[in-house]
């Protein structure tokens, strides 16, 4: 008997990369493994036991990666404070996020941001994204609602 973890099986993964596409573009709102688990269409437990062995990284985990990839794009191109990127990409705690951010960058969100800063790239203004990110979620509540 083997005791190597079992990879899920093929047409599951479709369902897998569903739900990771969703994670994907969802980042910045609030999500429970149970919903991302019904995107998949298997019970969260489930989910999370054939995610984690798929893609090496529990749910949370890759969730929390994006979202700290993502701020770390707004961090180098935008005006955003450090508390504003935080809460556009997720998170809802500072201390969580910076601590996060350190844990896979290497350096906090705030020395991050001034290095890129020192290097004269021109910025976008924090109030264009905030406003665009605003359209955005509106548009997809509208076209959820019509669909």
């Amino acid at each position: 008997m083997s005791t190597a973890p079992r990879r899920a099986p093929a047409d599951l993964l479709v369902h897998l990369r569903r739900a990771r596409d969703h994670m994907d573009r969802h980042y910045a709102e609030p999500l429970d493994l149970a919903a991302v688990a019904a995107v998949a269409g298997v019970s969260k437990y489930h989910f999370h036991r054939l995610f984690t062995v798929t893609y090496g990284l529990s749910p949370a985990a890759h969730l929390s990666r994006r979202r700290i990839e993502r701020a770390q794009d707004l961090l180098r191109s935008t005006n955003l404070t450090v508390t504003e990127v935080c809460h556009a990409v997720g998170f809802t705690s500072l201390g969580s996020f910076s601590s996060r951010f350190r844990d896979l960058v290497g350096e906090a969100p705030s020395e991050f941001q001034r290095r890129w800063a020192a290097t004269g790239a021109p910025h976008i203004p924090g109030c264009f994204l905030l406003m665009w990110g605003l359209t955005e979620r509106h548009r997809s509540a509208s076209e959820e609602k019509a669909g």
